[in-house]
């Protein structure tokens, strides 16, 4: 049986719910980062790391003020200041509760989303609506050379960063998995996802990286917080002097979550989406 955090006591993931047939707010369920943060030695106060959660939404719609439904993807990008995240269940039931509702036009909808998930997530939440045959949507490619085919044997299945070894030499590189898989911490459902590490200093262990990766198989945490525990156990353990950890997860319930932490400066690839998203 899955341990369910106090945390997500009250939260509707793992439950049995009603959709919703009209717009309402309240269904938005805040989960404070710090609780998980705490125990990787992040002291919220002062983050050793910028980045966002990008989400993608791909079951949007509404209906305009004549009743005719309008569907579109929207993307949603969460600070990683911001002091809640926002389960994944909860948006999914508020993104419905659109599905009913009349609004005047996109900009309506735009400044309504803005404005709850900003209220929600207890920070500035950024909000675009795309077409969906916009260029944007078209799937690509991460950036650099993947370490899926490197010959390995691996026996760690929970996290371990002493997997993570670096020589003298100093490196700028992009590297990069699709071997990411960690769990639900609720219903135990596997999310799979890829990673793209880009880095400046000591010269990564590629065998030892493409082991660590597999070691979140079956770590049961959000995807934020996987990204940020891949982020903290490389500044550990390799202490480059620039990092970007992002990873892309495959979309569950129409929902896809795509987080990125990185030293100050750095910034992710151009907005993307990958085949699996």
């Amino acid at each position: 049986m899955t341990h369910r955090p106090d945390t997500l006591k009250h939260a509707p993931l793992g439950r049995e719910s009603v959709y919703p047939e009209h717009y309402d707010p309240t269904l938005l369920f805040p989960i404070a980062r710090s609780a998980n943060r705490a125990p990787l030695g992040i002291d919220n106060a002062d983050l050793p790391f910028v980045g966002e959660d990008e989400w993608h939404a791909f079951e949007m719609s509404w209906l305009d003020e004549r009743g005719k439904p309008i569907v579109a993807v929207a993307r949603f990008r969460l600070p990683a200041t911001s002091p809640n995240l926002i389960e994944s269940k909860s948006w999914k039931l508020y993104l419905n509760s659109f599905n009913q509702t009349r609004f005047a036009d996109w900009n309506a909808v735009l400044g309504t989303l803005a404005e709850d998930l900003s209220a929600a997530a207890g920070g500035g939440v950024e909000v675009s609506l795309l077409d969906l045959d916009d260029d944007a949507l078209m799937p690509r490619k991460l950036p650099g050379e993947c370490i899926d085919g490197l010959d390995v044997e691996i026996s760690d299945y929970s996290p371990n960063s002493r997997l993570l070894t670096a020589s003298e030499e100093i490196v700028e590189e992009s590297l990069y998995s699709h071997l990411l898989k960690s769990n639900c911490p609720v219903t135990g459902q596997p999310d799979w996802g890829s990673v793209l590490i880009r880095y400046r200093g000591p010269k990564i262990d590629r065998e030892g990286l493409l082991r660590y990766v597999v070691s979140f198989r079956q770590h049961q945490d959000f995807h934020e917080h996987c990204v940020e525990h891949i982020f903290t156990d490389l500044m550990a353990r390799v202490r480059p002097k620039r990092l970007l950890v992002m990873a892309r997860y495959v979309r569950r319930g129409g929902l896809d979550i795509s987080p990125w932490r990185g030293t100050p400066g750095e910034r992710p690839p151009e907005p993307l989406r990958l085949a699996r998203q």
